[in-house]
C-alpha cells in the first residue's frame, strides 16, 4: 500500500498531521509519522486505521533508513540541520521529499544526483518560503504573460497574534519555532532599493522599520529579510528597479526588539551560569554591560521589558546557557499562546507594472486566523502546502523532478488551487 512518512510532530505539524489523516482514508494510503517524542505524535495522530506514530530520533540511523525504504514519499519537519540525514538516505533509496526549509549547500550539492534518479526534492514548501513563492510567481507570470513590465516587487509576510488575542505590550505571541525567533535576522539582509542595493547588518533590522497597511488588519512594521537578491533571478525580475522580501510584526515590536538585539540579548556565543540568577539580574545586567539607561528608553520599550521580566526574581537555574538560549526560555513563557488564543498569518504582495503605457499598482493580500493554541494558522499555512504536494506528488499530478522551490506553474497552480479550497487565498486589488 502506498505510503507518506513525516518525520516531526511539532508545532508547525498539527494541521499537516490533520491533512494527512483525512487524505490517508479518501486514498487509502498509510501515513507514519516519526518523532523522537512518541506521546506527542501518537496524541496528534489519535487512533486511525491508516495512520500510526512511531518513536524515533532521526539520528538513528538503521530505523531511520528502514522507515525512508518502506515510503514513496517523506516529509521532513525537522529542524534545518537534520534535512540532510533524511535527504541522503531518500537519495539512496529513491524517495522523493518535501521540506518547509530553505535549501541549504549540503543539499545542493545532491542536485545532480537527486535529477539523475528522477526523485522531486521540493524545498520551500510551506508560509514563508512557500505560499510567498507560489502566490507571487503566479502574479508575476500573469503579468508577464499580458505583456507587463514590473518595476517593483515587495512581499511581506509574518507570522503574528490575532487582534482579539494580543494582550501584552509586545503585541506578539509565540506560534511557531521560538529559537528562530529569537535568532531571526542575524544574518542581516540584503535587498534592491530604487535601484540601489543595500545591505543592512543585524543591529540596523530592527531601528526605525517603515510600516504597510493591510486591509481588515491596519499598520503593520516591516524589516528585510534575509538575502533578497538570491530570489530576484529565481522570481525572474532582474530588472525591476526595487525587489524586497520582509518579515511583518506589529510596529511595536519593532521598537522593543531594536533594544534587545542593543543590548546583546541574543548573543549565541557566550555562556552564562544560571544557578541562582532571576529573570531581572539576567535582564538588568546585559543592559547595564551594554551602557543602556532603562529610564531613558521609550515609555513603550519599559513596559516591554517589565512584561517578560525587568523587575521579576524568578530564579532561572538552567545551568550554562548563551543569552539567546536564556531569553528563549524566558518568552516561552511569557509569549506563551493560551489555549483559546488565536493567531494570524498575515501575507502582502505589492507589485507596480507597466501595461500599455500605463502605470499599475497591484496588491494581493492573505489573512488567515488561527482557531486556537493547537491548530494555528501557521501550522496551517505551513503544514498545508506539504500536504498538498505530497498527495498531488503520489496521485502522480506533480512531475517535475529535480532539487525544487515551487515557483514554476506546474507545481504552483495545482497547489494553489487545492489550497483555495482550504480557506488559504489572496484578495487583490489593483489602481
Amino acid at each position: 500500500m502506498p505510503q507518506i512518512l513525516l518525520f516531526g510532530a511539532g508545532k508547525s505539524a498539527t494541521v499537516l498531521i490533520d491533512y494527512l489523516k483525512k487524505t490517508a482514508l479518501v486514498k487509502n494510503w498509510h501515513v507514519v509519522v516519526a518523532d523522537a517524542d512518541l506521546l506527542m505524535a501518537q496524541q496528534k495522530v489519535g487512533n486511525h486505521l491508516l495512520v500510526r506514530a512511531v518513536e524515533l530520533a532521526v539520528e538513528e540511523e538503521i530505523p531511520r533508513k528502514k522507515l525512508i525504504n518502506e515510503s514513496d514519499v517523506v516529509i521532513s519537519m525537522l529542524p534545518a540541520s537534520l534535512h540532510y540525514l533524511v535527504a541522503v538516505d531518500c537519495v539512496n533509496h529513491g524517495k522523493h521529499l518535501l521540506t518547509a526549509s530553505y535549501i541549504d549547500a549540503s543539499i545542493s550539492q545532491m542536485s545532480d544526483e537527486i535529477s539523475k534518479k528522477d526523485l522531486l526534492f521540493l524545498c520551500e514548501m510551506g508560509l514563508d518560503p512557500g505560499i510567498d513563492h507560489m502566490s507571487a510567481m503566479q502574479l508575476i507570470h500573469s503579468i508577464q504573460n499580458k505583456g507587463g513590465k514590473i518595476q517593483s516587487f515587495q512581499s511581506h509576510c509574518g507570522g503574528l497574534v490575532a487582534p482579539e488575542s494580543d494582550d501584552n505590550p509586545w503585541h506578539y505571541k509565540l506560534s511557531w519555532n521560538p529559537r528562530n525567533v529569537i535568532l531571526a535576522g542575524k544574518a542581516g539582509a540584503v535587498y534592491v532599493d530604487n535601484c540601489e542595493i543595500k545591505n543592512k547588518d543585524y543591529e540596523e533590522l530592527f531601528v526605525n522599520c517603515q510600516e504597510v497597511s493591510i486591509e481588515g488588519v491596519g499598520q503593520l512594521a516591516f524589516y528585510p529579510n534575509r538575502d533578497s537578491l538570491s530570489y530576484q533571478s529565481l522570481y525572474g525580475l532582474e530588472d525591476t528597479t526595487t525587489f524586497i522580501r520582509t518579515t511583518l510584526r506589529y510596529p511595536g515590536f519593532c521598537k522593543g526588539w531594536e533594544w534587545i538585539v542593543k543590548a546583546g540579548l541574543t548573543e549565541e556565543q557566550n555562556s552564562i551560569d544560571t544557578t541562582n540568577l532571576t529573570i531581572a539580574a539576567f535582564l538588568q545586567n546585559h543592559f547595564a554591560k551594554h551602557e543602556l539607561n532603562y529610564l531613558s528608553l521609550p515609555e513603550l520599550v519599559q513596559s516591554q521589558l517589565q512584561f517578560i521580566g525587568w523587575n521579576e526574581n524568578t530564579l532561572l537555574n538552567k545551568g550554562l546557557l548563551s543569552s539567546a538560549a536564556i531569553l528563549q526560555s524566558i518568552l516561552e513563557k511569557k509569549w506563551l499562546l493560551q489555549p483559546a488564543d488565536k493567531d494570524m498569518v498575515v501575507m502582502l504582495h505589492e507589485i507596480d507594472y507597466t501595461l500599455d503605457k500605463t502605470t499599475h499598482f497591484l496588491k494581493s493580500s492573505l489573512v488567515v486566523k488561527g482557531q486556537d493554541q493547537l491548530h494555528t494558522a501557521m501550522a496551517k499555512t505551513v503544514g498545508l502546502p506539504l500536504g498538498i504536494a505530497a498527495t498531488l506528488l503520489m496521485e502522480g499530478k506533480l512531475t517535475a523532478r529535480g532539487l525544487l522551490i515551487p515557483t514554476i506553474p506546474s507545481i504552483y497552480e495545482p497547489v494553489l488551487h487545492v489550497l483555495k479550497s482550504e480557506g488559504i487565498l489572496f484578495i487583490e486589488s489593483e489602481s
